[in-house]
């Protein structure tokens, strides 16, 4: 995800279909019986992206699982609300000075973590500089790395000074790895919060289950005596967990799959746009992608629309390998559009001098059910355009830590971000953790930080179209398809609404849900 949830990782943006028997919901619709939520019950989430080398170090998080599990159990200073607008949450008002490099952060009191103190700047100060530092390695270090000061102004209240302007740090302090915690607090075994739920078992890869925070502070949150969630890698099983009741929600639902939940009486599926996409990146500094060439040949010998209909039946849209899907208001329609054209793409092998060193791609379902498929069909149509490609199936457990950031060609994916220059920030910026190509370009950095302090929306989306047409042109990455987020319940969950963040109502299904009955 990490979303590089990838987690991002990675850990994310239409229409609607219905049906007689299920409904799938547009964008930013929601259901009209999820109007009186009622307390109560254990909701029952079968899930995939989980992994034994999950941990509850939000630093660390790359699966849907943790993401999931860390939105139940901690709070962040902000939250990306329903519109994709940052809205107050552990901070309860902000403001920026002119000119975007300083801002103020007021904290809600009378917040509780589960241990019982009481959060306070301390704490936010704390929790901020998890992700800082020279070495730092989370995931969310790359857009942290602005930050150049925090200070504690009163006990609820902090100031971050940037050390250049940036108009989208409420979107960065949305994060999912930027969780509150209490100051000096280290046991992720035993994590204490102030969200929702707190922790009864954790076995990563494998299950989890929650229960309800008495105390819990947000109105209209928090409705479930308890949450358990179980790891189901496997699309099938999972769907058929749904369909015999063993759990009441899935997420990641099959696109092929959809008409069959819909015939059935009691199921839902809750279709979301947004900026899932999937995405193959080229260490440019590795042989034989350093030639723009081959990135060249390669762009124009995936066959795009194949892929999207294979693999996610439609439901989605094509990628012009950036990043920045066609919801967003700072999308570029004017690129065009990379098709599958076999002889252009024997035209820049050629012109790169066939490069004999192999092209090998790593592909692994740990990405998203599907990767392999996508690796063959890329072979194959890389095969009549005369490129010979090799697919090496990689095992699921442990593929975030052994072959992403680490394979030269990979199969992986990205859940977006809710702000462009989050998204480029997080993943292409030259110094960026997360930078999985290896793409440094001093000229992008230039464009990111103009984009970041610039205001006036004409010419921020000019910088920002800038870097849409240097990743398309030059990038070492190979974005096909963006992918809508599908999820499926059943009609006794209420509160699950798409969210063009992630699945599951923007991974805060937890404390959003409630059951009818």
């Amino acid at each position: 995800m990490r979303d590089d949830l990838g987690l991002s990782r990675r850990a994310l943006l239409g229409g609607a279909v219905a049906g007689a028997s299920g409904l799938l919901l547009p964008w930013g619709a929601a259901r009209a019986e999820d109007a009186a939520p009622r307390q109560g019950g254990t909701l029952r989430i079968g899930m995939d992206g989980g992994s034994t080398t999950d941990t509850l170090d939000p630093t660390t998080w790359t699966a849907w699982n943790a993401v999931v599990i860390g939105f139940a159990l901690f709070n962040a200073l902000i939250e990306n609300g329903p519109d994709n607008k940052p809205v107050p949450e552990l901070a309860e008002s902000w403001e920026a000075k002119p000119g975007a490099a300083e801002w103020v952060f007021n904290l809600r009191k009378g917040v509780h973590f589960t241990n019982g103190k009481e959060f306070d700047a301390d704490d936010a100060i704390y929790s901020l500089n998890l992700h800082r530092g020279p070495g730092n390695k989370s995931g969310a270090a790359g857009p942290m790395k602005a930050i150049s000061d925090i200070k504690k102004l009163d006990t609820h209240q902090i100031q971050i000074v940037l050390s250049a302007a940036d108009a989208d740090l409420p979107y960065i302090l949305s994060d999912y790895h930027v969780m509150m915690v209490p100051n000096g607090y280290k046991d992720w075994a035993r994590p204490v919060g102030t969200g929702a739920f707190t922790l009864e078992r954790f076995d990563p890869g494998v299950a989890c289950s929650l229960k309800h925070n008495a105390n819990y502070w947000k109105p209209g949150r928090g409705h479930l005596d308890a949450v358990q969630i179980t790891s189901i890698g496997d699309g099938s099983a999972r769907l058929n967990a749904l369909l015999s009741g063993q759990v009441d929600v899935i997420n990641s639902v099959e696109p092929r799959t959809v008409d069959l939940i819909r015939k059935h009486g009691n199921l839902t599926v809750v279709q979301s746009p947004g900026g899932w996409h999937t995405v193959m990146p080229m260490m440019i500094d590795r042989a034989p992608y350093s030639d723009p060439n081959v990135r060249l040949a390669l762009k124009h010998a995936i066959d795009r629309e194949a892929l999207l209909k294979a693999l996610f039946a439609g439901r989605g849209s094509l990628g012009n390998d950036h990043p920045i899907p066609r919801g967003d208001p700072y999308y570029d329609p004017n690129i065009p559009q990379t098709v599958y054209d076999p002889e252009k793409a024997k035209f820049y092998f050629n012109k790169a001098g066939n490069p004999t060193t192999p092209i090998l791609l790593q592909a692994s379902d740990a990405a998203f059910n599907g990767a392999v498929n996508m690796a063959l069909l890329f072979q194959a149509s890389a095969g009549k355009a005369g490129i010979k490609m090799t697919v090496k199936k990689e095992p699921a457990d442990g593929f975030w830590d052994n072959v992403w950031l680490k394979g030269s060609f990979i199969t992986s994916y990205w859940g977006g971000r809710p702000a462009a220059t989050q998204m480029f920030g997080v993943a292409y910026k030259s110094d960026a953790p997360w930078n999985d190509s290896h793409w440094r370009q001093p000229a992008f950095d230039k464009l990111l930080a103009d984009a970041r302090a610039e205001l006036d929306v004409a010419k921020r989306r000019e910088y920002i179209w800038a870097m849409q047409q240097m990743l398309h042109d030059d990038g070492g990455v190979i974005i096909p398809v963006f992918k809508d987020w599908l999820d499926a319940c059943s009609d006794k969950v209420g509160g699950l609404t798409p969210h063009a963040g992630f699945m599951l109502d923007n991974a805060r299904i937890c404390e959003k849900a409630w059951l009818k009955v």
